[in-house]
């Protein structure tokens, strides 16, 4: 077991898909997935929910997540960061006579996450030397090639790199906003969840989904049928 802590993100409150965090999703609220796969990863020595909902409390704990501390009022509105949730974690934390050497802040709708997507990304870090490792997929089309409708027109963001050839761009990545692992004194000391050595985890796009609409909630079960069904076949 590592000096590594996993801090689950939950809120409470989502407007657009009530109950997000703990809505049932095949059988099961949508925030055990993430704390099942900080579990299974084996790497961390605590696995906590920062949350600021009595309700979301009770399902991190039914899960197996500890809740220390509820999450302040100033980390709870629609202004605080991610990192002003992480910061006030490890502080509290520390008031409390614990550190840890990494932080891996996992997002709480994530359910095509796995124990061994976690543990490889630690470790690929680890054995870098670097300071953080976020995930990043690819995108699927060269992005030089982005259009923007102007007065109802179509009209191409760069003419020039329309001529481009696709075996000619460097592929471009996006962060796949599932989790972030960090090493505390960068973290601390840059004020970012992106230090300067930040390395990529590399994730397949079907890995990867949104869920911040109702639309998203049903490709996710839908990608999670796919997913299972070639898994069992």
């Amino acid at each position: 077991m590592q000096n590594a802590i996993a801090i689950i993100t939950a809120r409470g409150g989502s407007k657009r898909i009530p109950k997000k965090n703990i809505k049932e999703f095949f059988g099961k609220p949508m925030l055990h997935y993430a704390i099942n796969a900080c579990q299974n990863a084996g790497i961390f020595s605590e696995i906590m929910v920062s949350t600021d909902s009595d309700e979301i409390a009770k399902v991190a704990e039914k899960g197996g997540a500890q809740v220390p501390f509820m999450r302040s009022e100033k980390t709870s509105d629609d202004f605080a960061s991610t990192f002003d949730v992480l910061e006030e974690v490890i502080a509290n934390y520390k008031s409390a006579g614990k550190e840890f050497d990494t932080v891996c802040c996992v997002y709480p709708c994530v359910p095509f996450l796995s124990g061994q997507t976690l543990q490889n990304a630690y470790s690929q870090l680890t054995a870098s030397g670097n300071d953080a490792l976020l995930p990043m997929c690819r995108f699927p089309v060269p992005i030089e090639w982005a259009m923007k409708i102007e007065n109802g027109i179509l009209v191409p963001n760069d003419r020039k790199a329309l001529l481009i050839r696709s075996q000619d761009i460097v592929p471009k990545y996006f962060d796949a906003g599932m989790f972030y692992i960090i090493k505390t004194t960068a973290f601390l000391t840059e004020k970012t969840l992106v230090p300067a050595k930040t390395m990529a985890y590399i994730m397949h796009e079907r890995e990867v989904q949104d869920i911040d609409t109702a639309d998203d909630w049903k490709t996710a079960e839908l990608k999670y049928k796919l997913l299972k069904g070639s898994e069992n076949g």
